[in-house]
């Protein structure tokens, strides 16, 4: 029985040293993770913490190109504007230039249309010019038998201007033409016929000393009289066209000279032929260009 007891007590003794071995085992064991999970959690914090920090400048640069993105579409936006203003611009400009080019191109042609009309208004002038010049000629040539106390042939203003005497066309105080002053007119005649664009304007004057007669009211009656009759003459004896001509009275009111002396008045006292080239073309040209 004591054996029994013995072997009991030394079987439990056995147990518990090798249950105190494995419970040490286990301890070591469990410390050892302990300390593993430990730096583990460790790692783990280390790595978040470094992951937070990470974010949070992933965070800041984020915003910052936000607030950048911003910026640049305003900028963008702004440049949209520029660029839609410059072609509008550059639209309204080219606009702009096609009516200047349109109107430098009127102006050119307008330039050159007055350029032709003062060409022709030159050449105008210019025939016209020339037919005085031979005109003048021409009636000097033929009156070179008379004095300059019978008439004058002058040229000036562009006409030739023939003043005949009272001398040489009328006895004082009458309108009948002489004979030495149908001669004057026959040679003039012979020029103005053969000169169709030719205008002639028969003035008569006289000087201030008034006459009243049986047939003449005053001077104006002389002076006009005295013209139509050395028309008469030209047109009727000598065939110059009546439509080229043109009869007027002066009176006393456009003297050459001073009436206060006797000298004067018989200056005075005259009956101008002016011959002037016809204007019509002349005046339809200045008329045309003036509304270029």
């Amino acid at each position: 029985m004591k054996t029994s007891l013995f072997k009991s007590i030394v079987l439990l003794m056995i147990a518990a040293s090798l249950g105190s071995c494995v419970a040490k085992k286990k301890f070591v064991a469990s410390e050892d993770g302990r300390l593993k999970a430990e730096e583990r959690v460790r790692e783990l914090t280390a790595t978040v913490e470094a992951r937070d920090l990470k974010i949070s400048g992933l965070e800041t640069t984020i915003d910052g190109l936000e607030k950048r993105i911003a910026r640049l579409e305003t900028d963008t936006a702004r440049l949209g504007k520029n660029i839609r203003e410059l072609q509008k611009m550059l639209t309204s400009n080219m606009s702009q230039k096609e009516q200047m080019d349109a109107m430098l191109k009127s102006q050119r042609e307008t330039l050159a249309e007055r350029e032709r009309t003062i060409n022709d208004l030159k050449a105008i002038i210019q025939k016209q010019n020339e037919l005085v010049n031979g005109l003048l000629a021409q009636v000097t040539d033929a009156l070179t038998g008379f004095t300059a106390d019978e008439l004058t042939v002058q040229m000036h203003d562009g006409k030739v201007y023939v003043a005949m005497s009272d001398k040489l066309l009328f006895k004082s105080g009458s309108d009948a033409v002489e004979k030495r002053g149908k001669e004057a007119l026959a040679l003039l005649a012979n020029v103005l016929t053969n000169q169709p664009d030719i205008d002639m304007y028969i003035e008569g004057h006289t000087d201030n000393v008034p006459i009243k007669t049986t047939r003449f009211t005053d001077n104006w009656d002389l002076s006009v009289l005295r013209s139509t009759s050395v028309v008469r003459i030209l047109t009727t004896e000598y065939k110059v066209n009546p439509m080229q001509i043109i009869p007027s009275g002066r009176s006393q009111y456009f003297p050459k000279a001073d009436n206060s002396t006797p000298d004067g008045r018989s200056k005075n006292r005259r009956t101008e032929i002016i011959l002037s080239p016809k204007l019509d073309k002349l005046f339809q040209m200045l008329n045309e260009y003036q509304t270029l």
